[in-house]
């Protein structure tokens, strides 16, 4: 059976990354010309040329968008289950060998997180998790996702890769979403950035959204992190994957997630920055390139440029998001510990550690630090005074079940 991984083989990425750092204004122009855009339309809507027209790729873009989509934003929360992590990631806050502190939520404090999200108004929420069998078994993903199922119209998770059987599990459980990211389509670079743990495995990870939907799976995320390789050959890949999975996995939602690397445990300073006017550019080349295809923006990016991005292309976007397991409601705090060669072992109640809101003695560490710190109340309001319709359901399990 034929796979990206084997479409991903053949892809011209030297001459298209080349071509996206050289286009011709003659040669965007041309390409904002079609009707249907091709990898190398989108080459030169990422060029350095189409970023001097960014104002008119704007506009494209926000007109396609209200064609497709209307005015209307909608809104997820992140629920961080677990901290702990057996592989080693060097731009990660939870890579295995940061002696941060640590928790893996137990169910009880899993309902309590998800009562608070539901609180503020969401229905949409994602299980995220650190990959380490011995804290975050599929046994004990499927428990998370049938505790919510209940209390969440859709339940998606970002964790690491599972066989389809497992897949299947948590579809039964109540799952109908799954997101996973490449985190650099660069062979090179992802070699050196995973240095340990079983995400090495470029093509196992490059597959995954594929056994997911066999497995059931109705809502795919893909994306790059953008900091590690050269960003406009980063997204041609995306949307060279994107494209394969709208072939593929036609029965499934896709959306595509734009993060940029953000301060964290570890100190990792990005390789390869994206300054904002290049985020912007991105986000419109992709609209062009994905029409119908959700863009999705989370609360690592600064208030003012969300909300200034709002009307470009992005149809998702995360709010009030914590990225430590316990961060709603201090749910396990009683737990935090390190986790040293795979050993447990218990902290003071007044130890201080790096975690993602600053300086806060006992709270588990999280994965990085958020750029927009409003609530998900403020964020709404924010989308209404644009214009737009913040949208906290659009989506049951039951239309699946």
């Amino acid at each position: 059976m034929v796979s990206f991984v084997d479409e991903f083989r053949q892809l011209p990425w030297r001459s298209l990354g080349e071509r996206a750092r050289t286009a011709s204004t003659a040669a965007v122009r041309a390409s904002l010309g079609r009707g249907t855009l091709d990898l190398t339309d989108l080459a030169h809507l990422l060029s350095p040329a189409a970023g001097d027209g960014l104002e008119a790729l704007g506009r494209r873009s926000q007109a396609l968008t209200r064609q497709r989509f209307g005015k209307v934003i909608r809104l997820f929360a992140p629920l961080y289950l677990s901290n702990e992590c057996i592989n080693n990631c060097r731009y990660c806050g939870f890579s295995r060998d940061n002696p941060i502190l640590r928790v893996t939520l137990e169910r009880a404090d899993v309902v309590r997180e998800g009562r608070a999200l539901r609180a503020q108004g969401f229905r949409h929420v994602l299980l995220v998790a650190g990959e380490h069998p011995k804290f975050v078994s599929q046994g004990y993903l499927a428990e998370c996702v049938g505790l919510l199922h209940g209390e969440f119209s859709s339940v998606a998770l970002e964790v690491g890769p599972l066989d389809a059987d497992d897949y299947r599990r948590l579809v039964m459980a109540g799952a109908d979403g799954l997101v996973v990211y490449q985190e650099t389509y660069d062979r090179d670079v992802y070699g050196a950035m995973h240095t340990a743990g079983p995400k090495r495995n470029f093509d196992g990870r490059l597959e995954t959204p594929e056994r997911a939907y066999a497995a059931g799976f109705r809502r795919l995320g893909i994306g790059a992190l953008y900091g590690l390789a050269d960003w406009r050959s980063e997204a041609i890949a995306v949307a060279a994957h994107a494209a394969y999975l709208l072939r593929h996995c036609w029965k499934a939602a896709l959306t595509v997630s734009v993060p940029r690397l953000r301060p964290c445990a570890g100190e990792f300073a990005p390789p390869a920055p994206l300054g904002d006017r290049e985020l912007v550019q991105l986000v419109c080349a992709l609209r062009l390139f994905l029409p119908d295809v959700g863009l999705v923006l989370s609360t690592r990016e600064p208030a003012r440029l969300r909300d200034g991005m709002i009307p470009l292309g992005i149809t998702l976007m995360s709010a009030g998001s914590h990225t430590e397991p316990g961060g709603y409601t201090g749910a396990g705090r009683e737990r935090v510990h390190r986790t040293p060669r795979g050993r447990t072992v218990p902290v003071t109640a007044s130890a201080r550690e790096w975690v993602s809101g600053g300086e806060r003695g006992g709270i588990a560490t999280g994965q990085f630090q958020i750029a927009d710190e409003r609530s998900a109340a403020e964020v709404g309001a924010l989308i209404r005074r644009l214009g737009y319709e913040p949208v906290w359901k659009d989506w049951d399990a039951a239309l699946t079940a």
